[in-house]
């Protein structure tokens, strides 16, 4: 069940952000990182998949051309997204959510969750979760948990670009640890 975070940091040319290269993990069924390169989703879906396990699912987080603020005004016409984070911390609170959901579903294969940084265009992946599991009701409630998790407890900021503007998406609030993030309504699993 070892926890390996997959991150590299290396050379990037004066005035962009540091490239950080994720690798699935050479040992481990935990893949956890932050890149400022596209995220690789059939990559972590194919390393998710296991002999034990009858059941992968996949979360894709997308650059969508439309947002909603934190008082209900629609925000059409966004043209991308740009990701900040607090790096040091994103991956020990990436390590609390696979801990944490290990204990939830202790059933649970493989795990990946990774997070892009930088500025994204409309239509590419700024997060993905990727769960492997015996049964597909495991797979989907701590898919659904890894992700919620991942939004209310990594410290990732997004900011949006649209026609009319430009403003970090700050409705989200200060981050909580992830044993207070709820499983999902109707799970097997106690929250």
């Amino acid at each position: 069940m070892g926890i390996t975070p997959a991150l590299a940091r290396c050379r990037a040319p004066s005035g962009e952000l540091p490239c950080l290269l994720v690798q699935p993990p050479a040992i481990g069924n935990s893949w956890l990182g932050l890149t400022s390169d596209p995220l690789p989703v059939a990559a972590a879906y194919d390393w998710a998949v296991l002999p034990s396990c009858g059941a992968v699912v996949l979360f894709s987080g997308t650059v969508r051309d439309h947002a909603v603020d934190e008082h209900g005004v629609l925000r059409d016409s966004v043209q991308s997204l740009t990701y900040e984070a607090y790096e040091s911390q994103v991956v020990p609170r990436f390590e609390a959510i696979a801990a944490e959901l290990r204990q939830r579903w202790p059933q649970t294969g493989r795990l990946a969750l990774l997070h892009r940084l930088g500025t994204l265009a409309l239509g590419e992946s700024s997060v993905i979760a990727v769960v492997s599991a015996p049964h597909r009701g495991d797979a989907f409630e701590a898919a659904r948990f890894a992700i919620d998790a991942l939004k209310l407890s990594a410290p990732i900021w997004k900011h949006e670009i649209w026609s009319g503007g430009a403003d970090w998406g700050l409705a989200s609030g200060a981050p909580i640890e992830p044993s207070s993030v709820p499983s999902p309504a109707g799970s097997r699993t106690p929250s």
